[in-house]
C-alpha cells in the first residue's frame, strides 16, 4: 500500500488494485428510529461535510493523475480474480488447541524462527511467536496448507484466551492497531463471525504490550455505542488519551462512494480512533520528540479490495507521526505486514499461497 496523493484533507491510498464488487440492496426502512439510529444520524450530520469535501478534493487529484478513471472499458480491464473461499479452518484450529497438552513455558522457546520452507506442528505454531527475521518472504506449512510470511514480520495464531506467548515475546510496541470483532445484531444472526463483548475487549493487555507514548489506533463501526465505549471507557482503562477521529472513506475506481453517503442502512466510511498511552502526569505533559502531533479529522480514501473486511494498511499513512524503525503490532489481524507483529485467530487467513503470484526475478 502506498500513498498516491496527500492533501490537507488526508490521503488517497492504493489499497489494492481490485474493486469490491459486492452488490448492495437497500433494506426497507421503518419510519421510527431507535435511539442508536438517532445518535448515528446526529454523528453523520457532524462529519458529512468533512467527508464530502475532503473526498472530493482527493478524488479530483486522483483523476488528474490517472490513478482513478471513469470509463467502463478501463474498469472492466482492471477486474481481478480473487480466489474462492479457502477452507483454512484457522479459527477452528485455535479452538482445538485448547485441548492440547499444556506447554511448560520454562522449557519452551518464546520465538520460532523460520527457514526457507518450514512445516510446523499445530502445537508449536500456537504456543510461541513465529518470526521471519530475513529480508525475503518465507513459507510456513500448516495442516498441508502453505502460507506466505513477509520479510521482517512475526505472528501469533491464537484466540484471546491464549495471548501469553505474545507477552513472552517481550517486545514493547510503539504502534498498536486494533480491529476488534464488535458485537452487533447482524453478527449475532450470523454464524460467520465470532464477536467479543465490551468487557472482553477491555481485557486485552494493551498496557503490557505498549511502549511509552505508544500510538493506539482502533477501528470501530459507525455505531455510536462503540465509539463512546472507546473514548469514555476503553482508552481511559488502558491509560490512553484520545487524540483524534479519522475516517476511512471507500470509493470505486471511478471515484464514487461505494454506497450513498446518506444511506440510512450503511455508510461508505468507517472510523479510526487514535490515542497515545500516558502512564502518569509527567508522561501526559511530555510530548513525543521528533514526531508531528496527531491531527484531527483526517481522511483515508481508498478502493476497498475484494477480500471481505480487509482494512487498508496504515504504515505509510502513520509514518510522519511515528519515529522510524518502530515496533508495530496489529491485533485481530487477518493478514501479515512486513516489519509488523500480528496476532489473531485468523492471522494467516489472507496469507494463503493461493492469494499470491510469484514474481520473476529480472536479474
Amino acid at each position: 500500500m502506498s500513498v498516491v496523493h496527500r492533501l490537507t484533507a488526508g490521503w488517497l491510498v492504493d489499497h489494492l488494485s481490485f474493486i469490491n464488487q459486492c452488490g448492495y440492496e437497500k433494506r426497507k426502512r421503518k419510519c421510527v428510529f431507535n435511539q442508536g439510529e438517532l445518535d448515528a444520524l446526529e454523528y453523520h450530520s457532524k462529519v458529512r461535510k468533512l467527508i464530502w469535501e475532503g473526498t472530493l478534493h482527493l478524488v479530483q487529484e486522483g483523476l488528474r493523475s490517472g490513478f482513478l478513471y471513469c470509463t467502463a472499458a478501463e474498469l472492466s480491464c482492471r477486474k481481478n480474480v480473487v480466489p474462492g473461499h479457502i477452507g483454512c479452518g484457522l479459527a477452528e484450529l485455535c479452538e482445538m488447541a485448547k485441548q492440547l497438552p499444556a506447554v511448560n513455558e520454562s522449557d519452551h522457546q518464546a520465538v520460532h524462527l523460520l527457514d526457507d520452507e518450514t512445516s510446523m506442528s499445530e502445537q508449536d505454531l500456537l504456543s510461541c511467536v513465529t518470526e521471519n527475521s530475513s529480508n525475503s518472504a518465507k513459507i510456513v506449512v500448516l495442516m498441508g496448507q502453505k502460507y506466505l510470511v513477509p520479510p521482517k514480520s512475526s505472528f501469533l495464531l491464537s484466540d484471546i484466551s491464549c495471548l501469553q506467548p505474545l507477552l513472552n515475546y517481550k517486545k514493547k510496541y510503539d504502534v498498536i492497531v486494533i480491529d476488534p470483532p464488535w458485537e452487533n445484531k447482524s453478527v449475532k444472526r450470523s454464524n460467520r463471525y465470532s464477536h467479543l463483548s465490551s468487557w472482553q475487549i477491555k481485557q486485552i493487555p494493551v498496557p503490557a504490550l505498549a511502549a511509552p507514548d505508544c500510538l493506539v489506533v482502533t477501528w470501530v463501526t459507525n455505531r455510536q455505542k462503540h465509539l463512546r465505549f472507546i473514548k469514555d471507557e476503553l482508552y481511559p482503562y488502558w491509560c490512553v488519551k484520545t487524540l483524534a477521529e479519522w475516517h476511512w472513506v471507500k470509493i470505486t475506481r471511478a471515484g464514487e462512494f461505494v454506497l450513498p453517503l446518506d444511506s440510512l442502512h450503511k455508510k461508505p466510511y468507517e472510523v479510526l480512533v487514535l490515542g497515545r498511552v500516558q502512564e502518569d502526569v509527567k508522561e501526559a505533559l511530555r510530548k513525543p520528540e521528533d514526531v508531528l502531533p496527531i491531527p484531527e479529522h483526517k481522511l483515508i480514501v481508498s478502493i476497498p479490495c475484494s477480500l471481505h473486511s480487509h482494512k487498508p494498511p496504515l504504515t505509510a499513512v502513520l509514518a510522519e507521526f511515528i519515529k522510524p524503525d518502530v515496533e508495530c503490532l496489529e491485533l485481530f489481524a487477518r493478514n501479515l505486514q512486513p516489519g509488523w507483529t500480528s496476532w489473531g485467530n485468523e492471522v494467516l487467513k489472507f496469507q494463503h499461497i493461493d492469494y499470491f503470484t510469484l514474481l520473476q526475478n529480472e536479474n
